[in-house]
């Protein structure tokens, strides 16, 4: 993933936790990840891993491609 696929990530996942009225710790909790580990994907400053795009789509009740954008 190039930095600004990350940047648009983060984007649209900050977007999505914040229409579902969530805090970065209630997302990271349903995801099951550390609420630091979500706050720097969230800030681009941590690429997350497919499995980790499918765990948070899952826990905002979208699909890993919602969130990528394709």
């Amino acid at each position: 993933m190039t930095d600004k696929a990350a940047e648009q990530v983060a984007k649209r996942l900050k977007q999505a936790r914040i229409e579902k009225g969530l805090t970065q710790a209630a997302l990271a909790k349903k995801a099951g990840m550390h609420t630091n580990s979500y706050a720097k994907i969230e800030r681009s400053e941590r690429k997350p891993t497919f499995e980790t795009l499918k765990k948070l789509a899952k826990a905002l009740g979208l699909t890993a491609t919602d969130i990528v954008g394709f």
